[in-house]
Parts: structure tokens; sequence; C-alpha cells
């Protein structure tokens, strides 16, 4: 072959801008620090925008349909977990939101202070532990609305799941972040080369 028959080689540095494409140019899709930027993907984080409120709410639906039919706390918490899953994987902060700052122990500790206390509270007036009270709302014209007391217990579970959950996404980027600084790498938030 000829050098006049050879295809022309591409210019420098055109293989690494068509890998940067895909990669957000700033934070204006998730709020938090991602350890690394390069692995960092447009669609990830725009898909991950789009279903984590979509998740959430499908996790509270299933939180209190799970008297009457499949769900209840443990499934709705399990779907809430899986909302933060999505959203750490695609970047963004492992906290419950960049307004919210609760601690993952908090949030179990709460969870399990609630549930422990509903299925006791039966007990102050003679009944047997997590005995169940329903009691109807009803709002005129426009019908009723049922809620039992054992949906406190769900609620309970459900926060204790989704605290579970957190805590471990944060020890996962916690190893993560620590390997990196150990490489000496530069990680946001803390302890990196600068």
């Amino acid at each position: 072959m000829t050098a006049s028959q050879e295809k022309p080689a591409p210019p420098p540095g055109d293989a690494e801008s068509w890998a940067r494409m895909d990669q957000p140019s700033g934070r204006w899709m998730l709020p938090g620090a991602c350890p690394d930027v390069r692995e960092r993907t447009l669609v990830l984080e725009a898909a991950a925008r789009l279903l984590f409120p979509v998740v959430l709410v499908f996790s509270v639906f299933l939180l209190l349909e799970g008297h009457y039919g499949p769900g209840g706390g443990f499934s709705g918490g399990l779907v809430a977990g899986l909302a933060f899953v999505l959203r750490h994987i695609a970047g963004g902060d492992d906290n419950l939101g960049s307004r919210f700052r609760i601690r993952p122990p908090v949030l179990v500790g709460s969870g399990l202070i609630v549930a422990v206390l509903t299925a006791l509270a039966p007990v102050a007036w003679g009944d047997p532990v997590l005995a169940s009270v329903k009691w109807t709302i009803t709002f005129g014209p426009f019908g009723y609305l049922d809620i039992v007391s054992s949906l406190l217990l769900d609620v309970g579970v459900y926060l204790l799941i989704i605290g579970v959950v957190l805590d471990l996404l944060r020890s996962l980027g916690s190893g993560i972040a620590r390997d990196a600084r150990e490489a000496g790498e530069d990680v946001p938030g803390g302890g990196g080369r600068g």
C-alpha cells in the first residue's frame, strides 16, 4: 500500500473527545460529588433523575397498600432502597437528598423505635402484642378512609430498611474513597492530592 491509499489518521485527541462526549460537564444533574467524574454518564444520570422520584412514590404506594394487597413496609423499603442505589450508581449523593441531611444510623434507630413502640403499645390497654385497631375517617359525601394502627409498624420497618440500605451505600462509598486516596488520586471532600 502506498501512502496515498492509506486512510488519514484521526486528529490527535479525537478519540478522547468522543469518550468525553457522554460525560456531564457540570453538576447540573444530581446533587453531590462523584468520586470519579470520568466514570459518569449523562444517560444514566438523566435516567436516574427521572426514575428516582417515580420509584420513591411507588415505594410509598407499596407501603400504604400492604394491608390490603401485596406490599408493606419491607417491600416498600426495599424498592425505596433501590432508588437510592440507582442514584448512587449514577454518581449522586447517597444522602436522602441534598436538602435533607439525615444520617442512616438515625434513620435505622427511628424506624426501630417506631416499630417497637407500635408493637408494644397495645399492651398498655390490655391487648396482646401487635394487636391492631382500625380507625375510619369520614369525609362527608366524598367517602371514608380506613387506617389500621399496624400501618405505623410498617412505617417503622420502611424507615429501618431505607436506613440500612443508605448505611450500606455510605460504607461502600467510603471504601471506594479510601482506596482512591491510597492510590494517590484526588478525592472530592477529603484528603486527596491537590
